[in-house]
């Protein structure tokens, strides 16, 4: 009988030692270019920038990626007989050729689904709730699209009245569910201003009339909406980049801070990034506990061949093509809407490290020319900035009940 070392030593000869040397090398250089291979690919499904993004959206999906989709089946939540609907922005009523079919397209994002909220389901999850817009005529838009997708389901009384110095606000009695309006253009408060004192420090550069910003004190419409709403979406940066409401030669923005003018005086965009350095701040102090707060990007222009006062126009009747987005959109180009995405890094440089949800609606709304109330606004000129209702502006909604929805669930 053989001993255990005999056997040993004969299973040695048997098993040539650069064989299995070769076998154990081949097997350490397929494990390290796996994992080589593995960390390659993590990094290049998720650059930089979703990773930027996810952080402003707090949510598993970048929403904005992704594209509209042409669906035949889909039906808006409400129609043109709901009265609270701006007469410029009810396009089924003044007839444009398209309004029946702007609810038929359905954002699809790249990486997870949008679906429509159900108004019902709203009401009964939302009672003894508060919710404000605060904003410029576009937080007007959405607020009427939310207000007409309930009130499509409601079978209870509503109130109508002005809570916290709303422009507007309605209340759902059986639910005691509040949503109102909040106007204000510039978030700080402004006013017209001119010359008394020839020694004043503007008066002495040549200023005699203008618009005065007080960049560290809120809008009377909203300051005290912070201690009343649990929920509540800001917006502001149209009336920034309007030359039409403050001419910089005959009604220039004069900036105050602590009641004293700013000197050097500054251009629109520097006045902006003040205001916004303080109301962020005044918001997140104010707010009344576990309140949430929700910050809505820029909503995109699409006048093309001019601006509104230079003969421009929006008569596309179908969403526009991602080349179209980008000649249009550009700020390379310079074009008649370039401060939308302008408006956008002011405010993502603003809103970074805050406690505020971005409700980034902008490149999803750079698609939809089509969704504008156009000549059928009842303005002398192509309406391109304001949305028809039903039209896009539900979906911006479905977007904010969706990251509210994530909030809460989370």
């Amino acid at each position: 009988m053989a001993t255990r070392e005999g056997t040993l030593q004969i299973a040695k000869k048997k098993v040539p030692l650069i064989p299995l040397l070769s076998i154990l090398c081949f097997i350490s250089i397929f494990f390290l270019l796996s994992q080589f291979k593995s960390t390659s690919t993590s990094h290049h499904s998720l650059p930089t920038f979703q990773i930027e993004k996810h952080e402003y959206h707090r949510g598993s999906c970048d929403y904005s990626d992704g594209t509209w989709i042409h669906d035949p089946s889909r039906t808006p939540r409400y129609d043109n007989t709901c009265k609270e609907i701006f007469k410029g922005w009810n396009c089924l009523s003044a007839h444009k050729s398209n309004a029946p079919h702007l609810s038929t397209w359905r954002w699809q994002p790249r990486l997870c689904d949008l679906p429509q909220f159900d108004p019902a389901e709203f009401l009964r999850t939302h009672t003894h709730t508060n919710i404000g817009f605060v904003g410029d005529s576009l937080n007007r838009n959405m607020f009427v699209s939310l207000f007409c997708s309930l009130k499509s389901v409601s079978d209870g009384q509503i109130k109508k009245w002005r809570p916290a110095g709303a422009d507007r606000g309605f209340t759902f009695l059986a639910y005691n569910l509040t949503i109102a309006y909040h106007r204000t253009n510039l978030l700080a408060r402004f006013g017209s201003w001119s010359a008394t004192d020839k020694r004043g420090a503007l008066e002495t550069l040549g200023f005699r009339e203008g618009y005065r910003v007080d960049v560290d004190v809120p809008d009377t419409t909203w300051a005290q909406a912070l201690s009343f709403h649990n929920i509540l979406i800001f917006n502001t940066g149209h009336w920034w980049w309007a030359p039409s409401k403050f001419d910089p030669v005959k009604s220039p923005m004069l900036f105050f801070n602590k009641g004293q003018p700013v000197i050097p005086p500054l251009r629109p965009d520097q006045g902006l990034d003040m205001v916004l350095k303080h109301m962020i701040p005044y918001m997140e102090e104010k707010a009344r506990l576990g309140a949430l707060k929700f910050f809505r990007t820029q909503s995109p222009r699409h006048f093309e061949g001019g601006d509104w006062d230079q003969g421009g126009s929006c008569q596309r009747d179908r969403p526009l093509s991602i080349e179209q987005v980008e000649e249009l959109f550009s700020e390379k180009n310079n074009g008649t809407n370039v401060e939308t995405r302008l408006v956008n890094k002011h405010l993502y440089k603003a809103l970074k490290g805050s406690s505020f949800i971005i409700l980034d609606i902008t490149h999803l709304s750079e698609f939809r020319a089509d969704a504008h109330p156009a000549s059928a606004g009842g303005k002398k000129h192509d309406d391109c900035m304001h949305w028809c209702l039903p039209g896009i502006t539900d979906t911006w909604n479905d977007l904010f009940i969706e990251l509210l929805k994530s909030k809460y669930q989370g």
